[in-house]
């Protein structure tokens, strides 16, 4: 199964246990004060999709299974943290076994929680926590640089690779991230055995008080989008300590709670939404008596590889696809009258799976 994993980072002190907690209800301790996580906490979120309970109830599913989205809630990072700092180094080395950065940034004033720095600035933070990434990718690739070069005396075949490597050390010598150095696709698959920290998408998660709602924006937001498009990322407003409160409410509760502060949807459900989108995920269904599932793939998969998803014997085995689109299913009520009205479609090899799409896969 394709799996989305998020690592969530930034200064201490900026929100992300709270954020954390909210996301996982795991209740990772969140205090007032630097390097309160020391290990990371990890939790696996479903991803909600409301068009599951619907395909459920149409086949009378014992069970409904959700995209899973794994979260790592990595410790406050702070200068120094490549060269270890505040443990910084075993913080880093949890980035990179993630697929997304998601950046909580401070957009809030409070006496009670300190700033690391002593002022909030939203820019500062974020080059602080970046300079870091970059400090550490700059380490890796000038250890595997240096191990390459002596390699190519016996082995010329790593002359590309050691290339590559080259253009990403006076990339980061410039102190730019690695995901604004422009690479062919055959760079980039040369590149793929080495987990880079800059090279992963970033989501900046500015994060308001309840003073902010429900537009969620003041002038510290106003800076982190304006940077965010700057460097071609995304942006995403939230107040993690609104939404801790909603965690802790039922799904009726949550809608009340909801529309009384002026929101038509939480926030985690939008980052979970968004982290998907960046990472060009998408998902199909499969759905019967025993269970309705959302499987992930990337967009652009074709039928054999969803199967594979499902189980290997399935892609080595591929017939064909038997496939209804969302709408269509729910329009017929079911797979039976789907087939009826002619909105079942068999489909081959060659088919690119659209999201939403209700599969039943046909095999040896």
């Amino acid at each position: 199964m394709t799996k989305l994993s998020c690592a969530i980072v930034g200064l201490p002190n900026v929100g992300k246990s709270t954020l954390f907690n909210a996301l996982t209800k795991k209740g990772a301790e969140s205090s007032n004060y630097p390097f309160c996580t020391i290990d990371p906490n990890v939790g696996v979120v479903d991803m909600v999709d409301p068009r599951l309970e619907v395909l459920s109830k149409i086949s009378s599913s014992q069970k409904i299974i959700y995209a899973p989205v794994t979260f790592v809630d990595v410790a406050g990072l702070v200068k120094g943290a490549a060269q270890g700092e505040g443990l910084g180094n075993q913080f880093l080395a949890h980035i990179r076994e993630t697929n997304i950065i998601v950046h909580v940034v401070r957009c809030f004033e409070s006496e009670d929680i300190i700033h690391v720095a002593g002022t909030i600035d939203p820019i500062d933070d974020i080059e602080t926590v970046e300079l870091e990434l970059i400090l550490s990718d700059l380490e890796m690739a000038q250890n595997v640089s240096t191990r390459l070069q002596k390699q190519l005396k016996s082995n010329k075949d790593l002359k590309d690779v050691a290339l590559v490597l080259e253009q990403v050390v006076a990339h980061l010598n410039d102190d730019l991230p690695l995901r604004t150095l422009d690479l062919s696709k055959e760079q980039l698959e040369l590149l793929q055995p080495y987990p880079f920290l800059t090279q992963k998408k970033v989501l900046y998660l500015a994060n308001v008080s309840e003073n902010d709602l429900p537009e969620m924006t003041n002038q510290y937001v106003e800076r982190v989008a304006d940077h965010a498009k700057k460097v071609g990322a995304q942006m995403l407003p939230i107040c993690a300590k609104i939404e801790s409160e909603i965690a802790e409410l039922d799904a009726d509760e949550q809608l009340e709670f909801l529309q009384s502060v002026g929101l038509e949807e939480t926030g985690l459900n939008r980052l979970v939404h968004t982290c998907f989108d960046l990472l060009g995920l998408m998902t199909f269904f499969t759905t019967g008596e025993m269970e309705t599932r959302a499987w992930t793939v990337p967009k652009g998969a074709v039928a054999p590889e969803a199967a594979g998803k499902i189980h290997t014997d399935i892609q080595n085995g591929f017939i064909r696809a038997e496939v209804i689109g969302y709408e269509d299913m729910v329009a017929c009520g079911g797979r039976a009258q789907a087939r009826q009205e002619g909105k079942l479609r068999a489909e081959g090899r060659d088919y690119p799976v659209q999201d939403g799409d209700v599969i039943n896969f046909l095999h040896n």
